[in-house]
């Protein structure tokens, strides 16, 4: 029998035993709110909550950049590799370790032309591809230690944003959201922005998995509707809006008295935010009241740099569009959304490295560190967290696909590759790790994409042990069944 004709076709008896039963519950929590002694229901899935323990972050803006930059030539200099450019590594370094593309064989070794100077009271050196990025090093906690299983794209992608190169698990967004909610009423507790060719990993990079879908990534544009959708039809009013979805609150409301499924919840949310969204999203990317000053400073309005030969970044008007998201990002951390995800693809530079390399960093050298400043200036860096996050990093032999004699870029490399991190509880003007001196191996600090992420949960009040969710009759977490904080990275 359906469900809403069993409910019609009920006893008596049922009924009442079922209602007293609910009515003197509601009594009795009425009672313990008065005396303190119960907390209110929270009817929002996203109202905020406290973390395990105090908290040195509040929000986090993650630059994700789809494809692995080049780490040899922006952040971990080797001038014994330039000195060997073109020599052959020993077989015995090289014949055990699978390449995605390499061919063994004919594989040498490949310099970069970059030149590294020392930035700030640091003295961090940084490729002469992100001279902005230098201006605010003291700021910044640079890892050069980094290490996945992952050595293709989606795996590596799934892996540094969910945790595991797996489909289905929630991403660190999604885990970030459901452990604190979000002190945002008129936004989502996590917005996603993109920008460039499109992330080959896609949506999965930030879904909820099997968390309930209110904790997923909300895709943003940074221009015209912000989503898709969002507006009214021509012709209904806001009074007709606010009753259609009170309307359909009460209907999913009574399914979910009679199936209870979670995800019911989720979508009665899902409909009440979209309703306050209508005003909220097209205010957020109402860029006129930003000052000349700060849109210089990020780069709204730029042209894109004309290096011949550039195409992976993506089509034409990637500087702008990525300045406006960093832009954005800041706009919505200070309307209380918790996590925000700026992607841009693609970093993947099999060959072209120089030109391509030199395109994307000019393209997010600028308002990433402009980013910084800004949140700085406005007492905000304190308690936001910056990532620069990419899968992988990039082989220091040179890629020759085919047996080509013309290699002009690197193939994927996991044993070591470089992110860094700013703000939020991290101590920044540090280099964690250290690397071999041709970077192919680290030899100082290994650091797992789990330390990683539990660290980061850890600037957020929350222990990465702690922060589970039971599915499929086991507890699951960001970290899976790894996992340590880096003391080092903490200030």
């Amino acid at each position: 029998m359906h469900p809403l004709q069993q409910y019609a076709l009920q006893s008596r008896r049922n009924f009442l035993a079922t209602s007293a039963n609910g009515i003197g519950a509601a009594a009795l929590a009425s009672l313990l709110q008065d005396d303190g002694l119960l907390a209110a229901p929270a009817t929002d899935p996203l109202a905020p909550r406290p973390p395990h323990f105090a908290a040195k972050a509040k929000a986090c803006i993650c630059i994700y950049l789809e494809g692995a930059p080049s780490q040899i030539d922006l952040f971990d200099p080797k001038p014994k590799l330039n000195e060997l450019n073109g020599q052959k590594l020993p077989d015995s370094m090289t014949e055990k370790v699978r390449f995605a593309f390499i061919q063994k064989e004919g594989a040498r070794l490949l310099g970069s032309p970059r030149k590294f100077t020392k930035h700030g009271q640091c003295g961090m050196e940084l490729s002469d591809f992100v001279p902005h990025l230098g201006s605010v090093a003291d700021d910044v906690c640079l890892v050069r230690s980094m290490h996945t299983e992952a050595f293709n794209h989606h795996p590596g992608q799934l892996m540094m944003n969910c945790g595991v190169p797996n489909f289905g698990r929630p991403s660190m967004g999604s885990w970030m959201t459901y452990g604190l909610g979000s002190e945002s009423k008129n936004l989502p507790g996590y917005v996603v922005l993109t920008a460039g060719r499109g992330t080959s990993g896609g949506a999965s990079s930030w879904l909820s998995g099997f968390l309930p879908s209110t904790y997923s990534g909300v895709l943003f544009r940074n221009q015209g509707e912000p989503v898709l959708n969002l507006n009214n039809p021509a012709g209904l009013s806001e009074e007709m809006q606010r009753k259609t979805i009170e309307a359909l609150q009460d209907l999913n409301g009574f399914r979910h008295e009679q199936i209870k499924d979670p995800e019911i919840n989720s979508r009665i949310a899902a409909y009440e935010l979209a309703f306050r969204m209508q005003s909220a999203a097209p205010e957020l990317i109402d860029l006129k009241g930003e000052s000349a000053e700060t849109l210089k400073m990020y780069g709204v309005g730029r042209e894109d740099n004309p290096i011949q030969g550039a195409h992976r970044g993506g089509g034409k008007g990637q500087y702008n569009g990525f300045a406006t998201n960093c832009l954005l990002a800041r706009r919505l951390i200070e309307r209380g959304v918790r996590f925000v995800n700026l992607y841009h693809a693609s970093w993947d530079h099999h060959s072209n490295l120089d030109k391509e390399l030199h395109f994307n960093a000019a393209m997010a050298d600028q308002p990433v560190a402009a980013l910084i400043k800004d949140l700085k200036q406005r007492g905000l860096l304190d308690s936001t967290m910056i990532l620069w996050l990419s899968e992988f990093g990039r082989t220091p032999l040179g890629e020759n696909r085919g047996g080509s004699t013309n290699v002009t870029g690197r193939d994927h490399h996991p044993f070591c590759f470089s992110i860094w991190l700013a703000g939020g509880g991290i101590k920044g003007g540090q280099v964690i790790g250290k690397t071999d001196e041709i970077g192919w191996n680290i030899v100082e600090d290994p650091i797992h994409i789990n330390d990683l992420h539990a660290t980061i949960l850890h600037c957020f009040g929350l222990d990465h042990l702690k922060l589970t969710y039971r599915f499929q009759g086991r507890d699951f977490r960001l970290t899976d069944v790894a996992g340590k904080v880096v003391q080092k990275m903490l200030a």
